[in-house]
């Protein structure tokens, strides 16, 4: 036993407990305790103290240290974590390991600066150390951190190989022999072995047991792509903590009557800290060391100082200290990337837009962009976007100097490309003025191939859409705002979205107004009131109507003059007065003729023969709306050929012609369909149930009517009542066909 090896050495010298704790330098009462038994031995330093005390050297100096490695269960891990909270998931997966059969067991946890990734580990280490009789070994291996360069694998090896009691002067001093030596003294060993804080998979490697029996659970910044690769690590990426799981830490930290005293304050916490636990754990001590101070108000200093109200005099629990470990790592195209990354108006962005804002080709930037997601600075939530949270995103802004050239980029490549879906959405889309056609040198418009693609991009990006028109305001660059907000009509018309689409056209009336442009004004005023027309709220639209048709009458632009007053006899229409209809719609229809616009004059065409339908007129109206399917077809206008058919559909509905009716209906929802139109096409959808109801088939009517019921509902609108009605009545009174 090593404390009689102890009591025999030092009985030899003649010395005392108290003189040997002299000449070792430890204490008479640890001497006492190892010569009785009650502790194992100690540490390798101290090992060497006492050899050193009792002259030792040779032979009993390897005698002396193996008896003390016999003695020694390493247990390294450092103190569990106080407060540890919200990471079950990840707990269960790493308890998983442990059912795994075969070789040694790798698992790496990566993630972010502040992640939590060492916590997680050590928790997990506490956790499950029963699971190891013969210890744990741990070592920071300084990937990352501001304690010099990372711990050379040599040097590691050298200090779990002290940890397994191996005598130093049996330490090999190259690095492969240590590599072998320590494999051979893990055989037959179950043991847990924590490598925190890795630089990559290349200091990593040469510690990695040779033979069943071990679990080793690696933390890094890195993703250590190579560890999975060719050494079967399985990859447990750890990103910010949920909302739960923020105030459940900050509940654990300042105390639960607290958190729930002030949740409105905890939740903005917990936001402005972008959920990143590290930033919550600060914010947590200062709360706690100011019991007074109410939570509200530690969130408006968060609010106003951000990253500087997380730092402090350690920097390890200095949020910018932090995260800059990761990024000095980084190669000098990838660290410029980065801070561009910061002046990006949204937290995640397309491949495209991010070549667009470096000037650089997207295949030159995909290996900055790999570069970026392999030190967890950066994430790829979908395949080919990529994106920061919002502490990080801050931090690249500090770093970025103010770069107008590519604010100019970003703002260039969102605008031509959404006027180029919105060209796709609606062809004959007109303003008087061309459209802007050229960019800066370095920006590269996504290709869009069709309509389905136009929307689906307008739906992906909608909300960097906003942000862009955001930047765009906030720097000044009104036509660019002006000219975001035009470019969306389209889609939002489409998708009848209530919400967003009065909102950005507001938004285009004041860019238009800041930047003193009366045409952009005028479309602006028009689109405005189009919309609120469409949306139910006439006496607002024909308001903003009437402005855009004085602006109009002040340019001198006929073609503005005739929407507006097609769109005024619309109007009219729907409040009764059909002989105003009518008249509005002949004075658009000779402002287009004078315009030299014949889809413009289609479209008056088809009003009139409208208005004609609503007076009883079904013959008239059958012949003005005829002619306008012909101009609309003939011009490629899907759009206005769509209505007109479902006008054609109604004037036959109308003189008892149903089957025509029908046939004239599903040409309208053919066209809506095609221009992806959710909103018309359920329209024409329900006037093709109505066709064929009357016309006696009752199973292709309730499948109209179940179509248009759909996209009515998605969309919201107020007809889903009626179409709704019409399948509950048929479910009273089934009929066949």
């Amino acid at each position: 036993m090593f404390g009689d090896l102890v009591r025999a050495h030092r009985r030899r010298l003649g010395m005392t407990q108290e003189d040997l704790a002299d000449r070792a330098g430890v204490s008479v009462r640890s001497i006492g305790k190892w010569e009785a038994g009650q502790v194992a031995a100690p540490r390798m330093a101290t090992l060497r103290a006492l050899a050193a005390a009792f002259g030792l050297d040779d032979d009993a100096l390897d005698d002396f240290l193996r008896s003390a490695s016999q003695d020694i269960t390493p247990a390294q891990l450092p103190l569990d974590p106080a407060g540890f909270t919200g990471r079950d998931r990840e707990l269960a997966l790493l308890d998983a390991l442990l059912t795994f059969a075969g070789g040694v067991i790798i698992s790496a946890v990566s993630g972010t600066a502040g992640v939590g990734k060492t916590t997680l580990a050590v928790r997990w280490g506490h956790r499950v150390r029963h699971h190891f009789p013969d210890g744990q070994l741990y070592v920071n291996l300084r990937g990352f951190g501001p304690s010099g360069p990372p711990l050379a694998p040599g040097e590691a090896l050298r200090g779990m190989l002290d940890g397994l009691g191996v005598p130093p002067q049996r330490v090999p001093s190259d690095e492969s022999s240590r590599a072998a030596l320590f494999r051979s003294a893990l055989a037959g060993r179950r043991m847990l072995i924590l490598l925190d804080n890795a630089a990559d998979a290349a200091q990593v490697r040469p510690l990695l047991p040779g033979v069943p029996g071990c679990v080793v659970l690696v933390t890094s910044r890195d993703r250590l792509a190579g560890l999975t690769v060719t050494d079967g690590a399985q990859l447990l990426l750890l990103d910010v903590l949920t909302p739960d799981g923020a105030r459940s830490l900050l509940a654990r930290r300042i105390g639960a009557d607290r958190v729930r005293a002030e949740p409105r304050a905890v939740d903005e916490i917990a936001s402005v800290c972008a959920y990143l636990p590290l930033a919550l754990a600060i914010v947590a001590a200062r709360a706690a060391a100011h019991p007074g101070f109410a939570l509200a108000d530690i969130a408006a200093e968060l609010r106003a100082a951000r990253l500087d109200a997380l730092a402090g005099p350690d920097p390890a629990t200095d949020v910018r200290a932090v995260f800059s470990w990761s990024y000095r790592k980084l190669g000098p195209a990838a660290a410029r990337l980065f801070r561009l990354l910061g002046l990006h108006p949204a937290p995640v962005a397309g491949a495209d837009a991010l070549a667009s804002l470096a000037a650089l080709p997207v295949a030159e930037l995909r290996p900055l962009l790999a570069e970026l997601v392999e030190a967890n600075l950066v994430s790829s939530p979908q395949p080919g976007r990529f994106g920061c949270h919002d502490l990080l995103r801050e931090y690249a802004r500090s770093l970025a100097e103010i770069d107008a050239e590519a604010e100019v980029r970003v703002l260039d490549y969102y605008l031509h490309t959404a006027l180029a879906a919105d060209r796709l959405l609606k062809l004959h889309r007109g303003l008087g003025v061309p459209r802007p056609t050229s960019y800066a040198p370095g920006v590269t418009p996504t290709p869009i191939a069709g309509g389905e693609e136009a929307m689906a991009w307008f739906a992906a990006e909608h909300q960097t859409l906003r942000a862009a028109a955001d930047l765009a305001e906030s720097s000044g660059r009104h036509t660019y705002q002006w000219w975001l907000a035009w470019s969306m009509q389209t889609y939002h018309e489409r998708r009848w979205d209530k919400r967003n689409w009065i909102v950005w056209q507001m938004r285009a009336v004041a860019a238009a107004e800041r930047a003193g442009e009366p045409l952009f004004e005028a479309a602006s005023h028009y689109n405005v009131g189009y919309a609120q027309c469409e949306l139910g709220d006439q006496e607002a639209g024909r308001n903003h109507l009437t402005t855009a048709l004085s602006l109009y009458e002040k340019l001198g632009n006929l073609a503005g003059m005739a929407k507006v007053h097609l769109n005024l006899g619309i109007i009219a229409r729907r409040m009764g007065d059909h002989e105003g209809a009518i008249a509005e719609a002949t004075t658009a229809l000779d402002l287009y003729r004078r315009a030299g616009d014949p889809v413009g004059e289609a479209r008056a065409t088809n009003n009139i023969g409208w208005c004609h339908l609503t007076l009883g007129d079904y013959r008239r109206a059958l012949d003005y709306c005829r002619r306008a399917v012909a101009v609309h077809e003939a011009a490629g206008n899907r759009m206005g050929a769509g209505h007109s058919w479902d006008s054609v559909g109604m004037a036959h509905f109308r003189l008892g012609e149903h089957d025509e009716a029908a046939a004239c209906y599903r040409r309208s929802v053919e066209a809506f369909r095609a221009e992806r139109d959710r909103q018309y096409e359920a329209i024409a959808l329900a006037h093709l149930g109505d066709a064929e109801e009357e016309a006696g088939h009752s199973r292709a009517a309730g499948e109209a009517w179940r179509e248009s019921l759909a996209i009515l509902t998605e969309i919201d609108h107020p007809d889903a009542d009626e179409v709704r009605a019409k399948l509950a009545a048929r479910e009273v009174h089934p009929q066949a066909g």
